[in-house]
């Protein structure tokens, strides 16, 4: 009987893996290399950074680099995947090598603020135009791109806000006038969102989150759709140096094995505190893209097969700043910092004035990460968090 390609969460354990000298083993190799040896000069005279059956150099790359990048590339049915040392590094490197000065950048108004800040600092020093759009736009972005926009970048769910933007529409639009269109992945681990078959591509992924898991590490992704496209940041990255460290990349192998287990715990978790959160009087709307009264529900369930361990609630409009802030000191589980997809649950509040243009509602947003704990503890943490939204000032006025 011939043997059926494996699923992904199978082949994320079984990758192909060439044997070496007749050694195997359930865990991947570590190598650590700076400088690599040749069989002779003329193969030295040769090398490339493009042919990834050879090496180089350690910067661009050893056996254990290409392992992790093979098996994001497959995970996500990509064409080829390139590492960076940080999540907002692959965020960079998804842009810069397809702008220069004078053209024109879309990104929705409820993208990750690093994207906010580097398009305020390097693009705007780079003369490179980056304007908004509201997230829930569709086929209506058509109207805001111009002759000179070459990217269009779709972040889905917001991270912060969580409107679930209409990929498809939005990369039809783009791909008609040209322009490139980018996804920022993160939220579904490259999994629930199968975001080059929506139209994508490039898709860029934080690897700190879910498929490091433990929040011990920064590392991103950029995979692409295609090998003109996987060239040109592969270019860009050898020319500036971008590179992982050996043990960080085995750290994420390793993660990913028992990434698909990690996600679902924390998919079950996190729906039944949202769904329990909704009934709570001092909740007035708990923005997660599985509940139908989130933004964008209607293309989550369409367009996405799951959900994962974040979520938001908008406190009533008179809970402001410092009742938040209240809230999230009381809880004993939730640390307060920022980043998703590990071991600990984590809670934030965020400056919507800053974080999301024209945001319509009064009250304060806390964002809520779900990690591995007892889901009763988790939730009487909450209920610890509430009660001290009606102590010390009582609500802000």
């Amino acid at each position: 009987m011939a043997h059926k390609k494996p699923l992904p969460e199978t082949a994320l354990i079984h990758p192909p893996r060439p044997v070496a000298g007749g050694f195997r083993s359930l865990v991947p190799g570590t190598e650590r290399a700076s400088t690599v040896l040749f069989d002779s000069v003329a193969k030295w005279r040769n090398r490339s950074g493009f042919d990834e059956s050879t090496y180089t150099y350690g910067t661009t790359g050893t056996p254990t680099t290409r392992d992790l990048q093979n098996r994001i590339a497959e995970w996500e049915g990509g064409f080829a995947t390139v590492l960076f040392p940080s999540g907002l590094a692959a965020v960079v490197y998804a842009l810069l090598p397809f702008v220069v000065p004078g053209d024109h950048v879309l990104v929705p108004a409820n993208v990750y603020d690093p994207v906010r800040t580097l398009a305020n600092g390097l693009l705007k020093r780079m003369n490179v135009a980056v304007e908004a759009y509201d997230p829930l736009v569709g086929a209506g972005i058509a109207a805001q791109i111009k002759p000179t926009t070459r990217v269009v970048w779709v972040e889905t769910p917001g991270s912060i806000t969580m409107e679930v933007s209409d990929l498809p529409a939005i990369a039809r639009a783009a791909h008609a006038a040209g322009a490139l269109v980018v996804v920022d992945n993160t939220y579904s681990a490259g999994w629930y969102l199968r975001a080059f078959e929506l139209g994508a591509d490039l898709s860029v992924h934080a690897l700190t989150k879910y498929p490091a898991g433990h929040s011990d590490l920064v590392m991103g992704s950029v995979t692409t759709r295609d090998e003109a496209t996987w060239r040109a940041v592969k270019d860009m990255a050898m020319q500036t140096g971008q590179c992982c460290a050996p043990d960080d990349i085995y750290l994420v192998l390793r993660g990913m094995t028992t990434m698909p287990l990690r996600i679902r715990h924390a998919e079950q978790v996190t729906l039944s505190l949202a769904r329990w959160l909704k009934t709570r009087p001092e909740v007035k709307l708990v923005l997660h893209p599985a509940l139908p009264d989130c933004p964008g529900h209607d293309i989550w369930k369409r367009d996405f097969t799951g959900s994962t361990g974040i979520f938001s609630i908008v406190l009533q409009d008179d809970y402001g700043a410092d009742a938040a802030a209240r809230f999230i000191e009381a809880l004993q589980y939730f640390g307060i910092g920022a980043s998703w997809g590990g071991s600990a649950s984590l809670a934030l509040t965020y400056d919507l004035d800053r974080s999301r243009s024209h945001w319509p509602h009064r009250g304060a947003l806390v964002r809520l990460a779900i990690g591995f704990e007892d889901e009763r503890d988790l939730r009487e943490d909450l209920e610890r968090g509430l009660a001290a939204l009606h102590h010390s000032e009582g609500p802000a006025q």
